[in-house]
């Protein structure tokens, strides 16, 4: 990964609303949520959703997809898997105490909508 494409995704990330939107999605898991969900469940307006979805898509961390009349959004876990393992790839010189916890988050079965 380039470090722009890792500035880009955690820009992306760097602001409440929008965190908020990709925790929501990653709860989601594989189903997905409509854009209407989205906007219920956080208290987000229809046009500023909008908005945040844009910026989420474009750094590569939200795919959506057309179902009928419905788009239903969902987080893009390669690409957060992508950006985590960026972000930890020289980490903790073979220092077990500071990845271990990493390790074991992203081994719970829960983790990365499996």
């Amino acid at each position: 990964m380039e470090i722009t494409t890792a500035v880009a995704q955690l820009s992306a990330l760097a602001q409440e609303a929008r965190l908020s939107v990709f925790r929501l999605l990653v709860r989601a898991g594989h189903d997905g949520l409509p854009a209407g969900e989205i906007a219920a469940t956080l208290g987000i307006v229809q046009n500023t959703l909008s908005a945040q979805l844009t910026v989420l898509s474009q750094a590569g961390l939200v795919r959506s997809e057309r179902r009928g009349r419905s788009i239903i959004y969902f987080a893009s876990y390669e690409t957060i898997s992508q950006l985590i393992i960026y972000l930890m790839e020289d980490c903790c010189q073979g220092r077990s105490e500071i990845r271990g916890p990493v390790l074991t988050a992203t081994s719970k079965p829960s983790c990365c909508g499996t």
